[in-house]
C-alpha cells in the first residue's frame, strides 16, 4: 500500500487520542498517512503488509476474488477501526490473504510494523483495540455467513440497501459495486433492482439508489 505524508493530526482520532505522551511521541515519529479516492485499490492478495492500517475517515472494503473475476465483500473497515487480516499478517509474518479498496474518500493512518509492536506492548488502548477488532470481525463474518446460507439473493440485496443507505435513504453505489458486495453479476443485480423498483421499494438513478419503502424492504428480508 503506497502512502504519503500529510498534515492530518491523528492524535485527534480514536484510539490515538487516548495514548500516553510517550505513545503519542512514538506515533508521531513513525506514522504515515494517506488520502485515497473512492475505488482506489490499496492491497492485493499475496502482498506483504508493512504495518497496521487504521481508517480515520471514510471506509475500506476487504473482499475475495474468484477465478472468474467475481468479487465478494468479506467485511468493511469503518472509521476508528483497523484491519484484522493486516494485523494477523503483521504478527505472523504472512502475506495478505485478500484484496482491499477504498469505498469512499478515505483517510488512512499507517503505523509501521516495528512501531505498532512497540505500541502494542506498551499501550493498553492499542491492545484493547486489537482484541475488539478481532471480536468484531468474528461477528461480522458470522453474520455474513448466516446471510449467505439463509437469505435468497433478493433478500441479501434488500439488506445491503438498508444497511448501507444514508439517513436520508440514499445509497451511492453502482450496480456493479452492489454485485461485488454480493458475489454475483451486475446483470443479476440489475434484474433484482428492476423488481424492487416495480414494487415501489426504491428509485434508481445514475450511481445511486433512493429508498422509498424501507418497511417494504425489511418485510422482504423477513419473508420465509
Amino acid at each position: 500500500m503506497a502512502a504519503d505524508n500529510s498534515t492530518i493530526n491523528v492524535e485527534n482520532y480514536a484510539p490515538f487520542r487516548n495514548l500516553s505522551d510517550a505513545g503519542k511521541a512514538l506515533l508521531r515519529d513513525g506514522l504515515v498517512s494517506r488520502h485515497c479516492a473512492s475505488a482506489t485499490p490499496l492491497l492485493g492478495k499475496g502482498q506483504r503488509v508493512s504495518g497496521a492500517y487504521f481508517v480515520l475517515e471514510g471506509r475500506l472494503r476487504v473482499y475475495a476474488l474468484a477465478p472468474n473475476g467475481t468479487e465478494a465483500t468479506l467485511y468493511c473497515i469503518e472509521p476508528g477501526e483497523t484491519c484484522v487480516f493486516a494485523l494477523n499478517s503483521l504478527f505472523n509474518d504472512l502475506l495478505y490473504p485478500a484484496w482491499v479498496q477504498a469505498v469512499a474518500e478515505t483517510s488512512i493512518a499507517l503505523i509501521p510494523g516495528a512501531v505498532f509492536h512497540q505500541l502494542f506492548a506498551a499501550e493498553p488502548v492499542i491492545r484493547d483495540l486489537t482484541v475488539r477488532t478481532l471480536s468484531t470481525l468474528v461477528f461480522r463474518l458470522m453474520a455474513e455467513l448466516e446471510e449467505v446460507h439463509s437469505y435468497k439473493l433478493n433478500q441479501r440485496l434488500a439488506n445491503l440497501l438498508l444497511v448501507h443507505a444514508s439517513a436520508a435513504g440514499e445509497l451511492r453505489m453502482t450496480q456493479q459495486q452492489m454485485a461485488g458486495h454480493l458475489g454475483t453479476s451486475r446483470e443479476v443485480v440489475a434484474r433484482l433492482m428492476r423488481e424492487l423498483v416495480a414494487a415501489g421499494y426504491v428509485e434508481t438513478g445514475r450511481g445511486s439508489t433512493q429508498l422509498r419503502d424501507s418497511a417494504g424492504l425489511a418485510g422482504l428480508i423477513a419473508a420465509p
